[in-house]
């Protein structure tokens, strides 16, 4: 796997010498791709650069220990170091999935459960938006469908990263949050105390860095406008100004009607609807091959369960990891950083299982 290390050390450099250029920086987008390529493989070299020098070291070590016993006491730690860092770069050098620097569009969606699923899917947008924050994310409302009850039928948001290291974008780490989420507790209709399964579902797709990324023939789409309504079907605005869009050659449908300005709701909606058809190409691309990108624990079937949040017992449960803990409320409040690190380690682990058959 090691054999591939000097071509990404000669691209690197590659790299360096393009992004000198100020002309690169005339196209935003080109650059955009450059920086986050450049951040990726600093990572690599970086490690391999302290990998040849612990070699070194322990390669000295063992020499000068042979006259001073004082030496013979670093080996093991350098040994240690070593394979650290030989598992660390093995890991690095992963193909890596090329979206991961993108910024992503998130929709939470209601499912079994009717007002009480509604509510939870308020839940988990508020989740997603402390982890964001927390991370020094910026979280943009497109579109949200109010319950009755103060949750959400139907949210949709954009999460930028703006991330130059693609392993900190918010695709990379997002992406595995795709799915149907399981609640257990006591909803606040609940009279008698009773503990109530839902469930509400979360798709994720990249978000296209630019309009002309993903062609979208105008003939090929229909556009309609129509009035705003809130919970319950009421008005909220008195002008046509939300929007639907249907790409007519893939049924593809998004509606946005957050804003009171029709010109924003279809900006919001093309944002949305160029996410949904690359993802739609990506998907189909990755069916049609057969290497470690289909390793990945993130599948293609949205309907899969995912993980269940169990209020009563405080616990958080992936069912596709096996990851289990009893912090539930803190989860709740944006501290999804074990479980999304559990996702990142399992999905590293198949591909590299991938890989290695691969290569027998």
């Amino acid at each position: 796997m090691f054999d591939s290390i000097e071509g990404l050390l000669a691209e690197h450099k590659q790299l360096q010498t393009e992004l000198s250029d100020a002309s690169v920086h005339a196209d935003p987008a080109r650059a955009k791709k450059l920086n986050r390529r450049y951040a990726e493989l600093n990572q690599i070299v970086s490690t391999h650069n302290d990998l040849s020098a612990t070699r070194d070291d322990l390669a000295a070590a063992k020499e000068l220990a042979k006259d001073d016993e004082a030496f013979a006491a670093e080996i093991p730690s350098l040994e240690e170091n070593l394979i650290e860092l030989e598992e660390k770069l093995r890991r690095l050098l992963i193909p890596r999935d090329p979206d991961d620097g993108r910024d992503v569009i998130m929709e939470i969606k209601g499912g079994e459960g009717g007002a009480e699923s509604a509510l939870f899917a308020a839940d988990l947008l508020r989740m997603y938006t402390q982890y964001a924050e927390g991370r020094g994310w910026r979280v943009e409302i497109l579109d949200k469908t109010d319950s009755d009850l103060g949750g959400f039928k139907d949210v949709q948001v954009a999460i930028k990263a703006n991330a130059s290291d693609p392993a900190n974008g918010a695709w990379a780490k997002l992406k595995y949050e795709g799915g149907v989420h399981r609640v257990q507790r006591v909803p606040a209709t609940e009279a008698q105390g009773r503990i109530h399964t839902s469930t509400t579902g979360v798709l994720v797709f990249p978000e296209v860095d630019a309009p002309e990324e993903v062609s979208i023939n105008p003939n090929e789409i229909r556009i309609d406008v129509f009035r705003s309504g809130g919970p319950g079907g009421q008005s909220v605005n008195t002008t046509d100004s939300a929007v639907r869009i249907t790409h007519l050659p893939t049924g593809i449908v998004v509606s946005c009607q957050n804003e009171k300005s029709q010109i924003q709701n279809r900006e919001s909606a093309m944002r949305v609807l160029r996410a949904r058809l690359l993802a739609r190409q990506q998907e189909e691309l990755a069916a049609a091959e057969n290497d470690a990108r289909k390793s990945q624990i993130r599948g293609m079937d949205r309907s899969e369960r995912i993980r269940t949040y169990n209020f009563p017992e405080n616990r958080i449960a992936d069912h596709r990891t096996g990851y289990k803990a009893y912090n539930l409320d803190q989860v709740m409040n944006g501290a999804l950083e074990p479980i999304i690190d559990s996702c990142i380690s399992a999905d590293e682990d198949a591909r590299l299982a991938a890989l290695a058959d691969s290569s027998s």
